[in-house]
């Protein structure tokens, strides 16, 4: 029987949105607390939070638009749920706030009498300064939610008029992958990168679009393998459907890797003491044990068990790789982000673990508000029929 197109989420996964919410406000309440005896741990855990629950909403984008310009059935099916990713940006945006009143803790451009001191830091604080950092991250999230408005609005309308708006999808897709890249080059510098005063890599912004690209679509696929188990997806997601998702899975674990190893490549052929300072910590201390084990966890397991065709069309088989993706993903950029501060070895304090699952119990009541939104396929999308008779090779 062909499965009908006018579909409405299970209120049964609406169960965890309370509990996420609750969590989320209860673990933040905690490491407010905490923010009073330690503001700076706080505060390099919220920005470590942060970064992993934008990267998540931002990858989500870049794919949404990426499929509106390839189109494919892979894209069909987790269309809805990457839609309902990106409406979580004004929320975002106002969980940015917070870092405004941290940035002395996070940052030594933004500490006056440190500025005062460093040749480096004089000669950048025209462009790395308070006011100019904050009015670059409105401009940033102006922009992200501009795009998302109109990929969601066009979208919907697609169900109720579907001549043309494929086109005007397709249009503002290919430039806004392009916005894309750049803002989130921008942004990176900005929040990670300026971490450390001397540090700079031309694979930076690179970097961070293959890590937020492999965020996103490792939810995407625990969430699809979840929505499968119940109507009516449960008659629309195809073994197929995850075999074309586990493929794409594969090509971002090697591009995250890919970019990885040339940053790496490119430090270490330069050999200036401008750029290997980044990785002495990292590699010199007990940090390099999780430089380690992002290799092994994060790549080569992955790309071994991914390239198996049996585990890629088996969804909860599938989920556990990528759950294992996104617990390296929060240690990846904890090994971006914390040894900064800890420059003599490996250490994790309590708010850089509660503060980022607060943050994340916030966000997932935030997606599970949205996705029941819309239907959970595009009903008059062209490529609709194709997708839900979808065989792969």
């Amino acid at each position: 029987m062909t499965p009908p197109y006018n579909f409405d989420l299970d209120r049964g996964i609406l169960r965890w949105r309370n509990p996420a919410l609750l969590g989320g406000i209860a673990l933040l309440i905690a490491a407010i607390i905490g923010a009073v005896f330690s503001p700076g741990d706080f505060f390099r855990g919220y920005l470590l939070g942060y970064l992993f629950w934008v990267g998540l909403t931002l990858g989500s984008m870049a794919f949404l638009m990426l499929q509106y310009l390839t189109g494919g059935a892979w894209g069909l099916v987790i269309r809805r749920t990457l839609e309902a990713a990106t409406r979580t940006l004004p929320l975002l945006a106002l969980l940015f706030i917070p870092l405004a009143f941290g940035l002395t803790y996070l940052y030594d451009w933004a500490r006056p009498d440190v500025v005062a001191h460093s040749k480096t830091l004089l000669h950048r604080r025209v462009y790395m300064n308070v006011p100019f950092f904050l009015i670059r991250a409105a401009i940033y999230f102006a922009v992200w939610i501009t795009f998302s408005f109109f990929l969601n609005r066009w979208s919907i309308e697609q169900d109720r008029r579907p001549a043309g708006q494929r086109r005007l999808l397709s249009r503002l897709s290919a430039p806004g992958l392009i916005v894309y890249v750049f803002t989130i080059t921008f942004a990176s510098v900005d929040w990670a990168e300026s971490l450390q005063t001397e540090w700079y890599s031309t694979m930076w912004g690179f970097l961070f679009v293959a890590g937020e690209g492999l965020t996103a679509l490792a939810f995407v696929i625990i969430t699809m393998a979840l929505l499968s188990r119940r109507e009516p997806m449960a008659r629309v997601l195809k073994p197929d459907h995850f075999h074309d998702l586990g493929k794409l899975l594969l090509m971002m674990v090697m591009i995250w890797a890919y970019f990885s190893f040339s940053q790496l490549l490119i430090v270490w052929s330069g050999n200036l003491t401008d750029e290997i300072p980044w990785y002495l910590p990292r590699f010199k201390t007990s940090w390099g044990w999780v430089g380690a084990a992002l290799i092994v966890v994060q790549f080569l397991i992955p790309f071994l068990l991914l390239l198996n065709r049996t585990l890629k069309r088996h969804a909860f088989a599938l989920s556990g790789v990528v759950a294992v993706i996104l617990v390296m993903r929060y240690f990846d950029l904890a090994w971006i982000v914390l040894p900064g501060y800890y420059r003599h070895g490996f250490r994790i304090h309590w708010l850089d673990v509660v503060t980022p699952l607060g943050l994340g119990g916030i966000w997932l009541a935030a997606f599970l508000t949205q996705l029941p939104r819309r239907p959970l396929l595009p009903v008059n999308a062209p490529e609709l029929e194709e997708a839900l008779v979808h065989e792969s090779t």
